[in-house]
């Protein structure tokens, strides 16, 4: 069965690069396109989408439209994947975006529409429940945070921080340990590890886990001044 796809991007270059992208993928049926805020709202309602791929700043505003829709959907239709993409590596877009959880959102930078396969990862996680983080947004966290005085990142080796930003990323256990090239028991222990050092919830949705994680990071003082 095909998933339904409404895009919302207001630049026409990436706008038929992600058509392009969408139209090469199996099982992706691109049922609508949009330039502005309310022609993606528009779109929404009439096609009853599996997933929304959005840009962060769209007419009329060019400021959060993105995120906006992604918050109207998580009250409207919780069922809907949205795969929000960022020109810029921007921390707390993403920390918005998952403010109220992560299931069924993503976070990537427009550099990944290139990669595909890792755009279609994206969209394929947010349909099944699931969140992707973009690496980059990632590694800019830890680096803030793990220069805060006293961060207890400090305290986790060279390993358990690759795990981190893995666990961040939203990635599943299985999906770490083919990822670093360990077991599924390693990468258990590393995360329990982590956690108690850091004092989080183990929890093993991947969705609560990017939440306390990306939480975790952007809580710095200052760093929002």
């Amino acid at each position: 069965m095909s998933l339904r796809v409404v895009v919302g991007e207001d630049n026409y270059l990436m706008r038929e690069g992600i058509r392009e992208v969408l139209q090469e993928g199996p099982d992706i049926e691109l049922v609508g396109m949009a330039r502005d805020y309310t022609t993606l709202a528009n779109a929404i309602e009439r096609e009853e989408p599996d997933v929304v791929l959005t840009d962060i700043r769209m007419p009329p505003t060019d400021t959060d439209e993105g995120i906006r829709i992604a918050e109207s959907l998580r009250e409207t239709r919780p069922h809907v994947g949205v795969v929000v993409l960022s020109q810029y590596v921007d921390p707390y877009y993403a920390l918005r975006l998952f403010e109220h959880g992560a299931a069924r959102r993503a976070y990537l930078l427009k550099d990944r529409i290139g990669h595909r396969n890792e755009l279609m990862d994206a969209i394929i996680a947010v349909v099944r429940g699931g969140s992707r983080v973009d690496p980059a947004v990632v590694e800019i966290l830890v680096h803030e945070r793990t220069e805060a005085e006293r961060s207890p990142l400090a305290q986790l080796t060279s390993r358990e921080r690759e795990v981190l930003s893995e666990v961040a990323q939203g990635k599943s256990n299985s999906a770490i340990a083919a990822s670093l090239f360990l077991t599924k028991r390693g990468v258990e222990k590393h995360i329990n590890s982590i956690f108690a050092k850091l004092g989080l919830t183990t929890e093993e949705d991947v969705s609560r886990r990017v939440t306390a994680t990306l939480m975790y990071l952007t809580d710095k003082p200052g760093l929002r001044d």
